[in-house]
């Protein structure tokens, strides 16, 4: 209990009583009923002690000084006016106290407890100062998260940054003040602020900066030389697994890949909770997120599917705290084997299945085209009739960008598995969709660990082309979207994620180089046989329709059955195209701003609306 801010709350009474008193009676002293005005004070003495009790204000609940604080004295201090003020109203004249005395007291008291606990809050944030040794920094952002920000850094004696100054875009907030400091300018006045505080670094506390947001920052920064610090996603710190406090340095999945995403949790709920969900290819990048996710809304059973034991058991050591490998949850079995897949779900009979399993490397695919047919054609097709001879509720096939309008193997398979997926939703029993999107950051052997790992070696970097671009998104927020998207897509559709602008390889190389600081060599090595200059989110015959969600587009899929498909065919395509192949991509290099010549698809099970 804190013993003295009471004793100074009843001295502020005491002092609130004699004071109304005698303005009341225009300190006529003689007038003054001294034992009746002891009395008043004792019996508020009392009243300001139980009401302090019962709503914690001498328990230690409240931070010195704060709102919560407040509210509780203001509530105290009332109750404590009713106690005194119900008596003097009834015997007041007999006693020769004024009616009018707790009115006056009330306000003079409070004014004097809260002054006290905004010194003493003032004491304490002083004596809790970052050192001299604190690093300076601006804070970029004066909303909610840069005040909060900013306020535990300077009351934080451990920290290692003391914040000199506020950063804002909007011109309302120039020269607004958010605990202490004050905005100092705008993004572009960075330069000036940083010489006039000697700020080293810049801190983004901006709760959903997207990726456009934090290149302009970083830019920004750049022509200040400050380095840039970033929080972790708001719904890291909600969640408890980081802090406000944990901030990192900016990188290149930040500022060419980040889209923060609205889930429409009761929508996903409808479909995940308390149901048996299957996830193929678990152990991938986009398999292991989905399950991480997934994992969140509660399923009756989460099934992990994959042919990699060691990547099985990272994704349950990630998701269940261990990697025993000795629980139902992990399935080891390859979709390439049309008997395990039937039986595998015949016997779980899950509600709801993610098929992210496939082969993705599209060079990898050009030279051995026929893994292609196997692993994402028939592999689609064997999860495809397992599920449906299982009566699973809903099918989400994750696709490729490269399925739009595609012209490489891995287009071509992959928009194989959407057909598939939409002739078994023409069936009738269950939602079968497919949900397309682009590159996503950070997963094994894509671009950025290559960039990586060649400027790590002295370079050189190397770039199919100066022009070519590609669409980016962390892992974390497709996956939200694909979750998204199995709760509303219906029968049938493609579902195509909208991933911002497409984003040009040569400046993600430049970005890379010069965050390194290392003199890193550009190499150019020449489009691939069947790579695209410029990916496709939505095909030929396509509409950008979003009817349920703002960042997801609905398609209606192209079925083919599965007795269409024809693997001679397919070989004799691929055959003649990986003779042909050599001659077109030179062609196209002589074309520095041409797009690939797109391959008109044979009759092997891809034609259609081209």
């Amino acid at each position: 209990m804190r013993v003295f801010q009471y004793i100074f709350d009843v001295g502020a009474w005491t002092v609130a009583i004699v004071v109304a008193v005698w303005l009341r009676y225009e300190f006529a002293f003689s007038d003054t009923n001294w034992i009746a005005m002891l009395l008043i004070c004792v019996v508020a003495a009392a009243a300001q002690l139980i009401a302090g009790l019962m709503l914690s204000l001498y328990r230690r609940r409240y931070q010195v000084g704060s709102f919560d604080e407040v509210l509780s004295l203001t509530g105290s201090v009332l109750l404590t006016a009713a106690v005194i003020g119900i008596p003097i109203l009834v015997f007041g004249a007999q006693i020769g106290v004024p009616r009018s005395t707790p009115v006056i007291a009330a306000p003079l008291a409070f004014l004097a407890m809260a002054l006290t606990r905004y010194f003493r809050r003032v004491v304490q944030e002083r004596q809790s100062r970052p050192t001299d040794q604190a690093a300076p920094v601006l804070v970029y952002g004066a909303g909610f998260v840069g005040s909060s920000l900013v306020k535990r850094m300077r009351t934080d004696p451990q920290s290692r940054f003391n914040p000199v100054g506020i950063v804002d875009d909007a011109p309302q907030l120039a020269n607004a003040v958010r605990s202490g400091l004050r905005v100092l300018g705008t993004g572009a006045d960075l330069p000036r602020i940083a010489r006039d505080t000697g700020a080293t670094s810049l801190v983004v506390a901006i709760a959903r900066a997207d990726a456009s947001m934090l290149q302009r920052i970083s830019d920004y920064a750049a022509e200040a030389d400050l380095r840039v610090l970033v929080m972790p996603p708001l719904d890291d710190i909600l969640e408890g697994r980081r802090g406000m406090g944990d901030l990192r340095e900016i990188s290149i999945e930040d500022i060419i890949g980040r889209h923060p995403v609205d889930t429409d949790v009761a929508t996903v709920a409808g479909y995940l909770t308390d149901k048996r969900v299957l996830v193929t290819g678990a152990g991938g990048s986009i398999g292991a997120e989905l399950c991480r996710q997934i994992a969140k809304f509660g399923p009756a059973e989460l099934m992990m599917l994959d042919r990699d034991e060691s990547s099985l058991q990272a994704v349950q050591i990630s998701i269940s705290g261990h990697g025993l490998l000795h629980t139902r949850d992990v399935v080891l079995a390859d979709i390439r084997d049309r008997d395990a897949m039937l039986a595998l779900m015949d016997e779980r009979r899950p509600h709801v299945v993610f098929h992210a399993a496939a082969l993705k490397h599209l060079p990898m695919l050009e030279q051995y085209p026929d893994e292609a047919w196997k692993t994402n054609v028939l592999g689609s097709r064997n999860v495809l009739e397992a599920a449906f001879a299982a009566g699973v509720e809903t099918f989400v096939n994750i696709s490729t960008d490269k399925a739009a309008n595609p012209t490489s193997v891995l287009g071509h398979s992959k928009r194989l598995a959407e057909r598939l997926t939409a002739s078994f939703a023409e069936r009738g029993q269950g939602r079968y969709l497919s949900v397309r999107f682009g590159n996503v950051l950070g997963s094994r052997g894509s671009m950025l660990p290559t960039f990586t790992a060649l400027i790590e070696a002295g370079g050189p970097l190397t770039v199919t082309h100066p022009d070519i671009t590609r669409y980016f998104m962390t892992i974390p927020e497709a996956c939200q979207l694909v979750v998204q998207a199995g709760g509303i897509g219906r029968p049938g559709e493609v579902l195509i994620l909208d991933m911002g602008e497409p984003v040009k390889i040569l400046d993600v190389a430049k970005r890379m180089i010069r965050m390194s600081g290392k003199p890193i060599e550009i190499v150019y090595t020449g489009l691939r046989p069947h790579e695209k200059l410029h990916e496709e989110l939505i095909g030929a015959g396509e509409h950008d329709d979003r009817p349920f969600h703002q960042k997801i587009t609905h398609a209606q899929g192209e079925p083919l059955n599965v007795d269409e498909l024809d693997k001679n065919r397919w070989d004799d395509h691929w055959t003649r195209e990986s003779q042909s192949a050599k001659a077109r991509n030179d062609a196209e290099q002589a074309h520095v701003g041409g797009a690939t010549a797109p391959i008109i698809p044979g009759a092997f099970g891809i034609g259609g609306t081209r």
